[in-house]
């Protein structure tokens, strides 16, 4: 896990107050909304399901325009431009499902 500390929530953009908001770089009820969101998993592997809830929690996923993130890959060398029907990884341009568009589509659900 990465030792940043965020000054805004990932999801909404408010203000993160906590040091514990501040690591995660959600704040509570956005943490919240994010582990109860349902998303259809059967289409990925559980360790895809796993690296897109590490990739949430590191607040290595973010927002950037509609519905389109950006997202640090697993060896933190290159950022992906992901929306939950295409990723622009390795996998993604090979038109196979990526945990970068499983993690864009746990956060749009939360």
């Amino acid at each position: 896990m990465q030792n940043t500390t965020h000054t805004h929530c990932l999801r909404c953009g408010r203000p993160l107050t906590s040091a514990k908001s501040q690591a995660a770089g959600y704040g509570p009820t956005c943490a919240r909304h994010i582990r109860r969101a349902q998303v259809e998993l059967t289409d990925y592997k559980a360790h895809q399901v796993a690296s897109a809830i590490d990739l949430i929690e590191d607040g290595a996923i973010v927002l950037i325009r509609d519905q389109v993130f950006a997202a640090v890959s697993t060896d933190g060398t290159e950022t992906h431009l992901v929306h939950p029907a295409a990723c622009n990884c390795k996998a993604g341009l090979r038109g196979t499902r990526c945990y970068h568009q499983l993690a864009a589509r746990m956060l749009l659900a939360a």
